[in-house]
């Protein structure tokens, strides 16, 4: 049976609920004053420090992309669903080398300028113009097809994956991961609410009545379906706690 999307209160913490004016600040103020876009370096090694620990919490309840998208448009964009090739591994790792291929060879043309006057205007503006880029794909995507749309092949996403991966490696996120799980998965009765109002099209309930949690690296643990589960079965634990 097909899932039907709908449009539900996404959980707002009051970061997630006002960090999309950071995209106003950073991508839009960028253009008159560069060195907003500088910004963005600290906003990018806190979201690869937190993907180490926790896998893709900074998308689900920090990024101000996803506020944009879930505070902002949602209301007034569709719901249709993803195109699966957006969310597939060819596409992501070629749109993820293409999009730091060119932002790298960007900044190696402004590192040379170093020492220079306009050196952190011109090492600012490629950061804010990075950020403009996905705010206006974003956009077009989301009210064309879902507001989510970008999110499933954003390089910062994939970015975090990475991260995850090696912070799994490690052994570094056994005691800090958090992980969507269900309390009595006997009494589920699969109506599938989950999965029509999870922002990433995934469908937890499956793999959680096989598996007793919800393992999907695509998981941005932003609680929406742990919020709407009818009979709160959900919950979002600490794998420590899991185990």
């Amino acid at each position: 049976m097909p899932i039907k999307f709908r449009k539900v209160n996404r959980v707002f913490s009051p970061i997630k609920k006002y960090s999309w004016l950071m995209v106003l600040l950073i991508a839009v103020g960028g253009l008159f004053y560069p060195k907003l876009g500088l910004l963005l370096i600290p906003i990018m090694l806190l979201l690869i420090g937190l993907s180490l620990f926790n896998g893709k919490y900074w998308c689900g309840n920090l990024c101000p992309h996803a506020s944009l998208f879930d505070y902002v448009i949602l209301p007034i964009a569709p719901l249709k669903r993803i195109p699966k090739v957006f969310r597939s591994l060819p596409w992501r790792a070629i749109f993820f080398i293409f999009f730091m291929t060119m932002f790298s060879l960007r900044l190696f043309n402004v590192l040379g300028l170093r020492g220079t006057y306009d050196f952190w205007d011109k090492l600012g503006s490629i950061f804010s113009m990075n950020y403009l880029m996905p705010t206006i794909i974003g956009l077009l995507l989301g009210f064309t097809i879902n507001p989510r749309t970008w999110c499933t092949f954003c390089p910062m996403g994939t970015m975090q994956s990475i991260a995850y991966q090696l912070g799994k490696k490690l052994g570094i996120n056994k005691k800090s991961e958090k992980k969507i799980t269900m309390s009595e998965p006997a009494k589920c009765r699969e109506c599938g609410l989950c999965a029509s109002v999870c922002p990433m099209q995934l469908v937890p309930y499956q793999e959680i009545i096989q598996h007793g949690v919800f393992s999907n690296a695509a998981c941005i643990k932003c609680s929406v379906c742990v919020d709407n589960c009818p009979l709160r079965l959900l919950s979002l634990e600490s794998v420590e706690r899991i185990a």
